[in-house]
């Protein structure tokens, strides 16, 4: 049985979720990890071979590492959350450059943008987490022009996030009737979501290496100031958050490659390029 078919198919409230979510993403401090993954943004323009001039749309921007590096690149960007204090990081990185950025609150799930408006569309780590992947994938869609590129990076089910995340759902279970965020990760789940409308669809793996002082280090910051980690330990008691730790750690000690006493993990993700037909 494949991914796509383990899915639990029970019709879920989208919109309670989101707004569970919503928290969640606005707790901590998620700029303090998204900081760290710059390089996947320059790396996804890279290979669209992002024009200067391209209308771009950054979905589910963050703090904005898709959308500063379309702006470095001198494109009209757009960068939108559902988060507004992320944007406002994002915006906060923008000016510091005296790049040209304009910033939306928008939902990834019911875009405010006219059909076939921006030659790409990205998202690093962003739409992926959507409750409604069929509706965040039509969107997506929509609001590309034909001709134009949808560019993702996902976290893949067996590497690194992946694994922290399953690790995660064991003590705090997702939703009845959300797919995992995960598969975005995996070409199966892309070619379902896009097939149709897509005139080729590329899926290349990439790994980002995640390098903090040690694995306590990472715990603490993840903890502290990533989300859905940060929601999780709060949603349990004394008992449970030792129970997560100690499941969280072993994800963790398994994916460290490091031998000096610092932290670091290759994360395995994808890079979906849809060209749309």
């Amino acid at each position: 049985m494949t991914l796509v078919q383990e899915r639990d198919l029970t019709t879920p409230d989208f919109d309670a979720i989101k707004l569970k979510q919503q928290g969640a993403w606005a707790s901590g401090d998620y700029a303090i990890v998204g900081t760290t993954l710059q390089i996947v943004g320059e790396q996804l323009c890279e290979t669209i071979d992002l024009r200067p001039g391209a209308k771009v749309l950054d979905v589910a921007a963050g703090n904005g590492n898709a959308t500063l590096a379309a702006a470095r690149r001198f494109c009209d960007v757009t960068s939108s959350d559902y988060v507004q204090g992320l944007l406002d990081k994002g915006r906060t990185r923008a000016d510091a450059e005296n790049l040209k950025v304009t910033f939306d609150q928008a939902d990834a799930e019911n875009l405010p943008y006219a059909d076939a408006a921006f030659d790409a569309v990205l998202s690093t780590f962003g739409v992926m987490f959507t409750p409604n992947q069929t509706g965040a994938a039509a969107e997506l869609l929509r609001v590309c022009r034909p001709g134009g590129k949808i560019a993702l990076a996902n976290w893949t089910p067996a590497g690194f996030i992946g694994q922290m995340f399953k690790a995660l759902g064991k003590h705090v279970p997702p939703p009845a009737g959300v797919a995992s965020p995960a598969l975005w990760g995996t070409r199966d789940r892309v070619e379902e979501l896009f097939g149709d409308d897509a005139a080729a669809i590329d899926v290349t793996q990439r790994h980002f290496a995640f390098r903090y002082l040690s694995t306590d280090h990472f715990l603490e910051i993840f903890r502290s100031y990533y989300g859905p980690v940060h929601k999780a330990f709060l949603a349990l008691d004394g008992d449970g958050q030792a129970a997560l730790e100690t499941d969280l750690r072993a994800v963790i000690n398994r994916f460290n490659v490091a031998t000096d006493g610092t932290f670091v993990a290759p994360a395995e993700y994808v890079e979906v390029v849809i060209s749309k037909a």
